[in-house]
């Protein structure tokens, strides 16, 4: 079979290799649809302390069931199924807890090589978050179970109110995502800040009340006047730099919420307004990743087609080209590749 490995930042191959086998508890897949997403974006970028390189690439997929190994009941092969990348114990504290997000296995047993011919799923993936794919639900769209997943926790968390006037600030992939999947739980009150007039015109056709260029508008001025002078119910910071992290506490009302989902590395400092923090009572959040409650919302979200996922996606290329995909999205061309193997 053919897989993607990334050798070193700037540097992906495509190389021969072996069919995987299942061992007990796993499957392997035909894969059908990859999807590229921020992360894999940053590894290629810089290198990322998760993907020691060489490292094989990619964990957003959709596929078919090829084989399947000893004592699986739930899959057989043929079946059409759509996945995550990683699971949690089940058993630690912190799963016991319903923090299966933060358990140590979530990031020590993550599967990567979805930019491939076939993917060998682990045990404890198959387990608890490999699903059926819909019918009506095509290859590609049903590969965005992940994101959607992380997406729902940080929705989850924020607890946002349909009468909530929303702040999203970037009109990246996941600040769209986030858009799409508020919509879905009927926030209407959208607003987005973002740059790049094809990225904002798909957050208005997701259903963005207000779109604001921050290269062109006075952002904090329009956010004044679309709350009568009050600011955002809600701010969610999508950009992951340290200045948007500072602005989105700015810029909450008081009593405000304030979600730092575009994560910063680790270690970086980020400027704080401490009055604002204690005074204005914000309640600032950082979700990460998701737990199986947040893949089965996605799962169910995507099966009903209540969140759109093909205004996200930018092209379709095959494998071979998947070095060129990834340039293009380093100039900032395009959200989502298709990746079909």
């Amino acid at each position: 079979m053919r897989v993607a490995r990334l050798l070193a930042p700037g540097r992906i191959v495509v190389e021969e290799e072996p069919d995987p086998l299942p061992g007990p508890g796993e499957v392997v897949l035909a894969v059908r649809a990859a999807l590229t997403c921020g992360t894999d974006l940053k590894a290629f970028r810089r290198g990322h302390p998760k993907m020691p390189m060489p490292t094989p690439f990619g964990h957003e997929y959709a596929g078919v069931v090829a084989r399947v190994g000893r004592g699986v009941t739930a899959f057989r092969e043929g079946d059409a199924v759509m996945g995550v990348h990683t699971a949690p114990c089940g058993a630690c504290r912190l799963c016991q807890r319903r923090q299966e997000n933060l358990c140590p296995d979530v990031m020590g047993r993550l599967m990567l090589g979805a930019y491939a011919d076939r993917l060998r799923v682990p045990a404890h993936i198959v387990a608890r978050h490999l699903f059926p794919k819909p019918d009506a639900l095509p290859f590609e769209e049903a590969a965005a179970l992940e994101p959607l997943a992380c997406v729902a926790h940080s929705v989850g968390v924020l607890g946002a109110r349909p009468d909530d006037v929303v702040l999203v600030v970037g009109a990246g992939g996941f600040g769209l995502l986030h858009v799409a999947a508020l919509r879905a739980i009927g926030v209407e009150r959208l607003i987005v800040s973002g740059r790049r007039a094809p990225r904002l015109e798909i957050a208005r056709a997701l259903g963005a009340w207000q779109v604001l260029d921050a290269d062109r508008d006075d952002v904090d001025a329009a956010v004044r006047d679309a709350t009568e002078g009050r600011g955002p119910d809600v701010v969610i910071e999508c950009t992951g730099l340290a200045a948007g992290w500072a602005e989105a506490i700015a810029r909450a009302r008081p009593g405000g919420t304030v979600c730092c989902f575009g994560g910063l590395p680790a270690g970086a400092p980020f400027p704080l307004d401490a009055g604002r923090l204690h005074y204005d009572e914000l309640r600032l959040l950082s979700p990460f990743h998701f737990t199986p409650r947040d893949v089965a919302a996605a799962h169910g979200w995507l099966s009903a087609g209540r969140v759109p996922i093909r205004p996200l996606l930018t092209a379709e290329v095959p494998l071979e080209e998947i070095a060129a995909a990834f340039e293009a999205m380093d100039r900032g061309e395009g959200i989502k590749y298709v990746v079909r193997p």
